[in-house]
């Protein structure tokens, strides 16, 4: 789909109210394939690799506000909004922009493993990251991605779950997922979600990247929002826990 002068990658499976499917750093549409299965029978699935991941062309500026914006655009395109909207991880703060900037298309937000804004330590390793991405390309960072970024359980009991985590981060192309870690490094407060939109933020209890704490202070203060955190579980949520994150989603949508 040719989405704000550039090709984007946009699955669409089943009917009814849509759900827009929003993975991060290092992810693609596929992240989301078991939460997509279950949704589908009552749901219009929409899931996007965002620009410069997965089977979608580089932008020629990638930032969290343009992810933001190409959301937009793929929901006026399919003239299907508001929708649903599930973010992981960087793509936590893509949804959040998205509500900020275009609040009339959200009705319900899901947000796995959410991330803060990253501190100036975190940029740097993130414009590190990138660095190395274009120097050796991505066999340098998918181990560390796979050791670092999903539980111990996960790694001993599920590796499957590891073998398919490494295989998403080794099949991007080294100069997206570089500009995408940049758009990272370069993320700045997307500001507080509307105080009326549902929200649900489920993460890990050893996620390191988007730990509990972030995602309870994003529910301080909101009514209509609730925390789960799952046990022996890292960043890689719907997949280290795909049964349990399918289930929440179901419930919540």
């Amino acid at each position: 789909m040719n989405i704000n002068g550039h090709e984007l990658a946009v699955e669409i499976s089943g009917s009814g109210p849509a759900v827009l499917m929003v993975h991060g750093l290092g992810g693609t549409s596929n992240f989301y394939q078991v939460q997509a299965d279950a949704l589908q029978d009552n749901h219009t699935v929409i899931r996007v690799d965002s620009a410069g991941a997965g089977r979608s062309e580089l932008a020629a500026d990638i930032s969290i506000e343009s992810h933001a914006d190409d959301l937009a655009a793929v929901l006026g395109e399919l003239d299907c909004g508001p929708a649903d909207v599930v973010g992981h991880s960087m793509g936590t703060l893509v949804v959040r922009s998205f509500a900020s900037r275009h609040p009339d298309l959200v009705r319900k937000v899901v947000l796995l493993g959410a991330v803060d804004v990253p501190a100036e330590a975190a940029r740097q390793a993130q414009r590190d990251r990138a660095a190395l991405l274009r120097d050796q390309g991505t066999a340098a960072v998918a181990p560390g991605v796979v050791a670092n970024a999903l539980s111990a359980q996960t790694r001993e009991s599920k590796p499957e779950v590891a073998a398919f985590v490494r295989e998403l981060i080794m099949r991007q192309d080294p100069e997206g997922y570089a500009r995408n870690c940049e758009a990272l490094a370069n993320a700045t407060e997307p500001g507080a979600l509307p105080a009326d939109l549902p929200l649900l933020l489920i993460t890990g209890d050893e996620d390191k990247v988007g730990p509990p704490a972030a995602s309870q202070r994003l529910a301080e203060a909101r009514d209509n929002a609730s925390v789960v955190i799952l046990p022996g579980v890292g960043h890689w949520t719907a997949l280290e826990a795909a049964t349990e994150v399918t289930e929440q989603l179901v419930a919540h949508l």
